[in-house]
């Protein structure tokens, strides 16, 4: 925006239109320190949502939040803009790796997935309320050209604030902290059942049982996270997350505007509407195809398509230019079909699956670590895109040239989810243990049924020594086998069968 261009200029002038700006420097220390100050925001997001529970680390996260709002209203120079910045980075870091945390711990199994992924469709809608937004005001010759969309925030803060006022905390954190009469209470509103009801109080029952298996190996410590079956899924969400912001999709929406200005489109801020609109269009079919496809035939899918339209993006803007009136054409509307596959597939699942993956014992801490792993790369491609785009002395020049390495990026993606990312569609989350203990290799993963029932588990584990899961379930089905000849049928040394009273 121009005024605000000139209003928080050092003194350089733009070559380009002749007015005072920022230079390539104070762009990527502005845009990038919100990812850092997400980065450690998601970390210390686990030890708060721990300690006050799910609910109250909302609040929690949405007064840290606020307070860096504050700071960037009242800004007319760079530093305090730059500390607010990382304040209400810090807010949304805490935050985004709290909701999901909420979401996975309060779904029933059969929609899980789609109510996580409404979490990255929430995250669509605000982009398309910031451009429209941006939009309006970008031609104001005052302060309230960058002080109207910054104050917007407060509104969704009032929202998540309010909110929390009527949510009930999350029974597995009532669990982890033995109360289970909260747990049930919470249970019966969530899933509007008495507190009595019959699948209430097994559903009650195998959470208690699984967080009980779990602290009879040992209560976990952050460097357990990193340890043997835990480091895997570790690993995996960490990998996930890095990867679905090296698909590319920020820098269309950090850089995007700009990008399209300097490679000669006449309105850059409208084709910032329209990814942003289809952006959230995508995301519908992904929160129904998430539980039809399951989770990595979705991933799988928009991989293979995000892949093909970034190299034709990069081919059309190195081969034939971005001055050519049919190459822009080109490049938007492959930039618009690139959207709706990150839409559809890696914006919400990436979310979906990392909630999904981790034990009740180390879920918080395990899903701030994958968060922060987001939110570093997120920084990390924020301070370096204008290096590699923009022109000018030290700056690489790459222009449409930086889709090749998004592309590339893609390609990887495609191999990684084929060899690491499980099938958890229809698992509750205590199912997703056994998931990880029986089944060796990701693409295994797709006919998988659990047979494990952690309430057998307790009731052995109670009397022997510490086994794995298969020898527990050997020992259950045993227990039943004799149970079943014990009141029933038996069956004599040659064969015969004899009936017990």
């Amino acid at each position: 925006m121009k005024y605000w261009r000139e209003q928080f200029s050092t003194g350089y002038i733009n070559p380009k239109d002749g007015i005072k700006d920022v230079t390539s420097d104070q762009t990527s220390e502005i845009v990038s320190i919100l990812s850092a100050g997400t980065f450690f925001g998601a970390l210390t997001a686990a030890p708060v949502a721990d300690l006050v529970g799910r609910r109250l680390g909302l609040v929690v996260c949405t007064v840290v939040f606020c307070i860096g709002v504050i700071m960037q209203t009242a800004a007319t120079a760079i530093p305090l803009f730059v500390a607010g910045r990382f304040f209400a980075g810090y807010g949304v870091g805490m935050i985004s790796a709290t909701i999901p945390l909420y979401q996975s711990e309060t779904s029933p199994k059969w929609i899980r997935g789609a109510i996580v992924g409404c979490y990255q469709l929430a995250i669509t809608i605000g982009l398309l309320l910031a451009a429209i937004v941006d939009n309006a005001t970008k031609d104001h010759n005052n302060s309230g050209s960058y002080r109207i969309p910054i104050a917007v925030q407060f509104a969704w803060a009032i929202v998540i604030f309010v909110g929390c006022i009527f949510l009930p905390e999350t029974p597995r954190w009532y669990i982890k902290k033995g109360r289970p009469e909260k747990a049930a209470r919470s249970l019966s509103k969530l899933r509007r059942l008495d507190v009595e009801h019959p699948a209430l109080l097994e559903e009650l029952a195998e959470i208690t049982a699984n967080h009980e298996y779990e602290l009879s190996l040992g209560k976990a410590s952050y460097v357990d996270c990193f340890k043997g079956n835990l480091g895997v899924r570790l690993a995996t969400g960490c990998l996930l997350q890095a990867l679905q912001q090296l698909t590319g999709v920020n820098f269309i929406f950090y850089y995007g505007t700009k990008f399209f200005q300097n490679a000669g489109f006449n309105n850059p801020f409208i084709i910032s509407m329209i990814t942003s609109s289809i952006n959230v269009a995508s995301t519908l079919p992904g929160l129904y195809l998430v539980e039809k496809w399951g989770r990595r035939n979705l991933l799988l899918f928009g991989a293979i398509g995000m892949a093909v339209c970034q190299f034709i993006v990069a081919i059309t803007g190195t081969v034939v230019g971005t001055s050519n009136h049919p190459a822009q054409n080109a490049m938007i509307a492959f930039v618009c079909i690139y959207i709706f596959f990150f839409a559809c597939s890696w914006g919400p699942v990436a979310w979906v699956v990392t909630g999904e993956l981790f034990p009740l014992k180390v879920r918080a801490k395990s899903l701030s670590m994958t968060t922060a792993s987001n939110w570093l790369l997120n920084w990390a491609i924020g301070y370096a895109t204008p290096y590699m785009v923009d022109s000018g002395p030290g700056n690489a020049n790459l222009g449409a040239k930086v889709f090749f390495i998004w592309g590339g990026c893609c390609f990887v993606c495609i191999f990684f989810v084929w060899s690491m990312i499980y099938e958890t569609k229809g698992l509750a989350l205590e199912q997703v243990d056994e998931l990880y203990a029986k089944v060796p290799h990701a693409w295994q993963s797709a006919g998988f049924v659990p047979s494990v029932s952690f309430q057998d588990v307790r009731d052995i584990q109670a009397d022997t020594r510490r086994m794995s899961l298969a020898e527990v379930e050997a020992e259950a089905t045993r227990k039943r086998s004799v149970q079943y000849k014990e009141g029933g049928e038996d069956v004599g040394p040659m064969g015969e069968k004899a009936y017990v009273s």
